[in-house]
């Protein structure tokens, strides 16, 4: 029987994150190919796109339920080599109806990683009794950079989408098998009702991670038009902004389990929060460009540990079983980084960008406010 307090358990349980995280990244450099061989247009594509996050949501409850039952080990292994099965399905998907059910599965799975991985986590570091959240999330942000770096270098070298997704996915599949032996049989066994309706200290949590992703969702998608728009970058550097941001939140969730070790979840809560929201008026109030950008790192430290946070609280909150709600939190998670950008462009239009990214900021306010209420058991 394989103990979680064990360093081949929390090697397996960061390759579970890294192979999420370069999953869904080695995807993004092929959406130019897919969108020249289907000859769709932005709109088409857009709805095309909707696939994965559709299927991401529909998955995760079910991976709760799943994970409850028969552990999040069988979900890791299935959802880690669904990836690696269905990326090159992506590269050859060549009608928007194969595109949008491969698109549908992949979601799906990925999905159903990123829950099971987040339920293993939670066990694991229960048993350690030290914070590890923060260092497996980072693995979820490294996989994401080096997915995108590999798979636009392997294209760069003129290999063909299904080649360079051929590639990756045996990346996948090693780091899947190497997991295997090395995960928890079972993390959870719930025989009690195992379909409960998230309440009590789930909804804050959730609602929390909502609020959280939708300002990480919005930084990816609109960072770069803000930052054109207010003429603190040229065209093309938007990108810088996003750059800033997500080097920022790598670094704080690699130092955040030694920092959150020391001051307690109830304090990074309130000054992971406090230090975004500071962020936020940095980018929108300074005049002066350079320390008008540093915002986004603000934004990205002060972001980096809330989520790893909500989820620990998650996993020792006794109102559901810890499965079930980590699937609560990470729909709404995930919902957030759905609906998140479409309501930031709705506000856009109405009143602005800057006013868009003021209003983040306001609800961003929450955090700090309900650091106690989501903390029950800490200091």
């Amino acid at each position: 029987m394989i103990s979680a307090d064990r360093p081949e358990t929390r090697l397996a349980t960061r390759l579970a994150f890294l192979a999420a995280g370069f999953g869904i990244a080695s995807w993004a450099p092929l959406v130019p190919f897919a969108k020249q061989r289907l000859g769709a247009d932005d709109g088409q594509l857009g709805l095309l796109l909707l696939c994965l996050g559709v299927g991401s949501v529909i998955a995760m409850p079910l991976t709760g339920v799943l994970s409850a039952r028969f552990g999040s080990k069988p979900v890791i292994i299935v959802g880690g080599l669904g990836l690696a099965l269905i990326l090159p399905l992506l590269s050859l998907a060549n009608s928007p109806w194969t595109l949008g059910l491969a698109l549908l599965a992949f979601g799906a799975a990925l999905g159903s990683l990123d829950v099971a991985m987040n339920v293993h986590a939670v066990e694991v570091e229960r048993v350690a009794n030290r914070p590890l959240m923060s260092g497996f999330h980072a693995l979820f942000s490294v996989g994401g950079f080096a997915g995108a770096t590999l798979m636009t270098l392997l294209l760069s070298l003129h290999l063909s989408a299904f080649a360079s997704s051929l590639l990756c996915s045996v990346l996948l599949v090693l780091a899947t098998v190497t997991a295997w032996p090395r995960l928890l049989r079972a993390t959870h066994a719930e025989e009690g009702p195992l379909f409960v309706m998230p309440r009590g200290m789930v909804l804050v949590l959730a609602g929390l991670a909502a609020i959280t992703f939708l300002a990480e969702g919005a930084i990816l998608d609109w960072s770069a038009l803000l930052i054109t728009d207010k003429a603190l970058a040229s065209k093309a550097q938007g990108g810088l902004g996003y750059t800033l941001f997500a080097s920022a939140m790598t670094v704080g969730r690699l130092s955040g389990d030694a920092i959150t070790a020391r001051i307690g979840d109830r304090a990074a809560l309130t000054w992971g929060g406090m230090l975004t929201i500071f962020g936020f008026m940095m980018l929108l109030l300074m005049p002066v460009p350079f320390i008008a950008m540093a915002g986004f790192l603000f934004i990205g430290l002060g972001a980096s540990n809330v989520v790893p946070v909500l989820f620990r609280q998650a996993g020792a909150q006794r109102v559901m079983p810890a499965p079930l709600a980590v699937a609560a939190i990470t729909t709404t998670g995930y919902a957030g980084i759905l609906l998140g950008p479409a309501g930031v462009g709705f506000v856009a239009r109405g009143m602005g960008l800057p006013v868009a990214f003021g209003l983040l900021a306001i609800l961003l306010c929450a955090v700090p406010a309900c650091a106690r209420l989501a903390t029950p058991r800490s200091a």
